[in-house]
């Protein structure tokens, strides 16, 4: 179950860049201001329910590491943030290490 829990914190994880990139985009600032600081506090709570049973490390870095990667890609899809091979490398490299780490351990 704390698998179940760290994926939903790593969900919450993209909501609170999400929310800020909104309030950045002028309509309804408060809105999405509250939306963020909300999904900041449940990303927060559900990682700290998965440490129970998950290494902090381990736990960390799959949680930044599936959020930063689907916040790179909500920028791509939703916001037409550039992509470049570089870009993708580095996510990737990303996604890599998070793997070594679940199979290192």
């Amino acid at each position: 179950m704390s698998w179940f829990y760290l994926l939903i914190a790593s969900i919450f994880e993209v909501g609170w860049p999400f929310g800020m990139k909104m309030a950045s985009l002028g309509a309804n600032k408060l809105y999405w201001i509250i939306f963020a600081i909300i999904a900041m506090a449940l990303s927060g709570i559900f990682l700290y329910i998965a440490q129970k049973e998950i290494p902090i490390g381990i736990a960390y870095a799959i949680w930044t590491g599936i959020g930063a990667t689907c916040t790179f890609l909500l920028g791509v899809y939703v916001f037409q943030d550039t992509v470049s091979l570089m870009k993708i490398l580095g996510i990737v490299l990303i996604i890599l290490g998070i793997i070594l780490l679940e199979i290192g351990k």
